[in-house]
């Protein structure tokens, strides 16, 4: 008889019965928890009557929920996740423990716009591409402040090849053959 996988240490933690219960008590419902946990519906309610979690009605979580303010900042926070960070739908549901249809409500409360996957794509691209090129300029300092080429991509842990594409786009002069032979203590022959 085989034995069932065992789950990945950090999704382990994510189900318990406390982990649960905290989520139920700060207001996301049962079949929230199930389909953010991937847990069956039953097996939610299961663990958090094992740990003695005190159950809602359903006018109760409605009426928990009324309070705009509370609503109001999730809504904002998921704004800015959004729009400042290129979160997708998906990631903003996971994050504030609701579905994606919900999580897409707050964004359009909040007085955000949906994307479209590809808006999503072109804007996370355009954040790579800001941060290679920060990456670029701080090896061309250091390229210039005397450090070669191979210590620079240990240091970053980049190939060689990737280090020099990166200080070629960064508009830098590289030193002569010679000088990079002299800074690693190569002599030539006479």
């Amino acid at each position: 008889m085989t034995s069932p996988p065992s789950a990945a240490p950090g999704a382990e933690k994510a189900v318990t019965p406390e982990a649960l219960r905290e989520q139920y008590e700060s207001g996301a419902t049962v079949q929230e928890i199930a389909a953010a946990s991937g847990l069956s519906y039953g097996t939610v309610l299961n663990r958090l009557r094992s740990a003695g979690t005190v159950m809602r009605t359903s006018w109760q979580t409605r009426r928990m929920r009324q309070d705009p303010h509370a609503r109001q900042r999730l809504a904002t926070q998921l704004r800015a996740l959004y729009e400042q960070h290129g979160a997708t739908l998906a990631e903003l549901a996971a994050a504030a423990s609701v579905t994606k249809r919900a999580a897409r409500r707050l964004l359009i409360e909040a007085g955000g716009t949906p994307r479209t996957a590809q808006e999503t794509l072109r804007m996370r691209a355009a954040a790579r591409a800001a941060e290679r090129q920060r990456l670029a300029v701080s090896l061309r300092e250091c390229y210039e402040a005397g450090a070669t080429v191979p210590e620079l991509a240990v240091d970053c842990g980049y190939s060689e090849a990737t280090v020099y594409r990166l200080l070629h786009q960064a508009g830098t002069r590289m030193r002569p053959q010679r000088d990079r032979e002299r800074s690693l203590g190569v002599r030539r022959r006479p």
